[in-house]
């Protein structure tokens, strides 16, 4: 297939264009190479991909249009987003524009142009506070505790429209606390394991007891890849987790162990935004894409640190 990814040069997308170009596909990227974290890192990713490169922005309607006519592909895989629960925060409105705006001109020129295979990557942001526990794409999202969740969920929702309007094979794909090599620097496990290397204090919001359902990045692609393949008319969600759910307190444990040195802890209050739990229930995932993530959170973490002597 030819197959757009949209930020393509980040952490997730770039891992997704290495599977698909290992497998055989055409690929391009769209990025606006934004400032959230060094823009010369992205770029250096996005030249290893081998994938044809738009330099555009989301906002930018015409900028997608001409992406679109100049590739024309079989299919996109939409995985821009502003990215960031406590930087939402600070400015809600650069993430409506980039986040739902954004989606909502991707989906306009596709329709437009006939394009109707798309793949969605939302987050387990969505569930917010859920009492309920593991998380289910059936479960009422009524305890939504971020900005960036809100963007989330409208996009979510513009997409399950528009696969109604114009006939479109969306899926959307809630993705758990995905980590592993090129992840960004401002994730926990980014700073932690700088933090624990270099022997400096490793800052926990909160008593440590908050829990997060971690997945490696390699586990996640198959998983967007999955959903690619099977794709079906009309719309779908599908949880992408790693089904070990941990607590902040036993990551940093993790770290410890597989960088074999004690960490420094300095607690610090809970951080607004930040949800008590997120665990994922891929009952559909594994049922209808044959999802099975494959990395334990321990021998991930050891390849994310080997991959910081690499890089």
């Amino acid at each position: 297939m030819k197959v757009l990814v949209t930020g393509g040069a980040g952490f997730i997308g770039s891992h997704t264009l290495d599977a698909l170009r290992a497998r055989g596909d055409t690929t391009a990227l769209l990025d606006d190479f934004n400032d959230f974290y060094d823009p010369s890192v992205k770029r250096r990713q996005a030249a290893t991909t081998g994938a044809l490169t738009f330099d555009a922005d989301l906002r930018d309607r015409p900028a997608v249009r001409a992406a679109l006519q100049a590739f024309r592909p079989d299919a996109i895989l939409h995985l821009a987003a502003r990215a960031g629960i406590r930087a939402s925060l600070q400015n809600p409105r650069l993430y409506v524009e980039t986040n739902v705006n954004g989606t909502l001109n991707l989906l306009d020129e596709a329709a437009a142009l006939g394009i109707t295979r798309i793949v969605f990557a939302s987050s387990s942001s969505v569930y917010g506070n859920n009492p309920k526990t593991p998380f289910a794409e059936t479960d009422a999202l009524t305890s939504i505790a971020s900005p960036y969740a809100v963007t989330k969920l409208a996009a979510e929702n513009l997409c399950r429209i528009y696969a109604h309007l114009h006939g479109l094979s969306l899926t959307a794909l809630r993705f758990f606390t995905v980590y592993g090599p090129r992840q960004r620097p401002d994730l926990a496990i980014s700073k932690f394991v700088d933090a624990i290397a270099a022997g400096r204090p490793v800052e926990l919001y909160g008593d440590g007891s908050t829990s997060r359902d971690y997945t490696y990045v390699t586990d996640t692609a198959a998983g967007i890849l999955a959903a690619l393949d099977r794709l079906q008319p009309g719309f779908r969600i599908y949880n992408l987790g790693g089904d070990h759910p941990v607590t902040l307190a036993t990551l940093v444990e993790t770290i410890e162990r597989v960088l074999g040195k004690r960490a420094l802890v300095r607690h610090l209050p809970a951080q607004p935004g930040d949800v008590e739990r997120t665990w994922a229930d891929l009952t559909l995932a594994r049922a209808d894409l044959g999802y099975s993530p494959a990395v334990t959170l321990e021998d991930g973490l050891r390849h994310y640190a080997a991959s910081l002597h690499t890089n």
